[in-house]
């Protein structure tokens, strides 16, 4: 197995290698993220002949800053290059519409089960973690007809209890007195500024336009957690559990902001 460099390079977006697919594959709906409403399986009006998008540069300013925080996790690549050995959409209809949305749920699942790899504290699960990672792995290599038979969701739900124990015996290093649970919790607009949530568990928490400007997230388990317009100038995320780049991306943050090695800090942040 490569290591968890080589692991992570491959699930990152190469779209010099995809075909635009999910410019074609993701259904879009006229709000403050898009300027037009797509059905999935339409190509974007942005996309061209050469798939590539026509605004990319300027994205945000025509009004799409949504596609400025999708990230397939090199679901498109793969699909593009490897599922269906270099035939674009046009060719092959379901590269878009059946396969390319199942493979970036399993590259998504791909990129949490390598960090929880990385993960010292989580040595008693390495084992178990490295099965499902494998399993993982096989199951995108699948037949293209086989891909509408998979269980994803089943297989989901299986990886999610894994990556939940994995996240316990992280934390439980986090002395007791500073953890905090905001699973799932409604942190809209929520004053964080300077916020001690060191091993906190904010997984699907809902911290959209939140202030955590200066906020010690350090081992806090991130995995799910909205933080569309939130504001993380200044924010501590070093050693933070599933953070991805599509979060960071839909943030705001400044070159104070401490990212996992792993992530960069996105192109409109406060420089």
């Amino acid at each position: 197995m490569r290591g968890a460099g080589a692991e992570r390079a491959a699930l990152r977006a190469d779209c010099a290698n995809c075909f635009g697919l999910c410019c074609v594959a993701l259904t879009l709906t006229r709000s403050a993220d898009f300027a037009v409403d797509k059905d999935a399986g339409e190509p974007c009006h942005n996309l061209q002949d050469d798939f590539r998008c026509g605004i990319h540069t300027e994205l945000r300013t025509q009004g799409f800053p949504g596609c400025t925080v999708y990230d397939c996790f090199g679901a498109g690549q793969k699909v593009s290059q490897e599922t269906f050995d270099g035939q674009d959409w046009r060719q092959a209809p379901q590269t878009a519409q059946q396969v390319f949305p199942v493979m970036r749920q399993l590259h998504e699942l791909l990129w949490y089960l390598t960090e929880a790899l990385t993960l010292r504290a989580a040595r008693p699960l390495h084992g178990e973690i490295r099965r499902a990672l494998e399993t993982t792995e096989r199951l995108t290599h699948v037949a293209p007809d086989a891909f509408a038979d998979l269980d994803v969701a089943g297989h989901r739900d299986d990886v999610a209890a894994l990556l939940l124990r994995t996240s316990e015996l992280v934390r439980a290093t986090v002395p007791r007195k500073k953890k905090r649970n905001h699973r799932g919790a409604d942190l809209i607009g929520a004053r964080l500024k300077g916020a001690d949530l060191q091993g906190a568990d904010l997984r699907g928490a809902y911290l959209i336009a939140a202030d955590l400007t200066g906020a010690d997230l350090r081992l806090a388990d991130l995995i799910g957690a909205d933080f569309r317009d939130a504001e993380l100038s200044g924010a501590d995320l070093t050693g933070s559990l599933f953070l991805t780049q599509a979060q960071l991306n839909a943030a705001r943050g400044d070159a104070a902001t401490k990212l996992p090695p792993s992530l960069s800090s996105p192109a409109h942040w406060h420089k």
